[in-house]
């Protein structure tokens, strides 16, 4: 579903109407410590059995002479796009300051099979696998936080999102 943002502008009388921006998705990016994009890509693989959809590396870093960087580098995870890199100071990275930590809830019908799943592949487990009022629209929540400080929530829907905010 996309989302519809009316764009106001300066203009000569003060404000002119441009016509509107249309966002089809949001891609959420994960900045890790350089050189660990290439094992936090992996891990995702196995923890969560993310599909890697592209992957850019830093042009200027030869493969033979360093383990190339990762400017880039999408993942799938079910219907959803996660993009991680490398974070760097160079001109050409995206991303050149550094970001600590994020959340993200990935749903699935069996959350323990998910978190032990996360944990094998070397996630830490935060807490038991509870019923979650709130968290990820409710359900069965488990929490790991994966090697690169950032948190999943694991759950089972229950109730629409829609119900929650209302």
């Amino acid at each position: 579903m996309a989302q519809e943002v009316e764009a106001v502008v300066g203009g000569e009388n003060g404000s002119a109407k441009v016509s509107p921006v249309v966002f089809t998705s949001a891609k959420p990016w994960l900045v890790v410590e350089a050189p660990k994009a290439n094992d936090a890509v992996l891990f995702f693989k196995e923890a969560f059995g993310a599909e890697e959809v592209s992957r850019v590396n830093h042009p200027k870093r030869k493969a033979e002479q360093e383990l190339p960087l990762i400017l880039s580098a999408e993942l799938k995870i079910g219907s959803s796009i996660v993009v991680v890199s490398d974070l760097t100071d160079d001109s050409s990275s995206p991303v050149k300051s550094a970001v600590s930590g994020s959340v993200f809830c990935l749903e699935t019908e069996d959350v323990e099979a998910a978190v032990a799943k996360a944990v094998a592949a070397g996630a830490f487990s935060e807490g038991e696998v509870a019923e979650g009022e709130g968290a990820c629209c409710g359900g069965r929540v488990g929490k790991v936080k994966d090697p690169y400080g950032n948190v999943w929530l694991i759950c089972s829907a229950t109730k629409k999102c829609d119900d929650v905010a209302a």
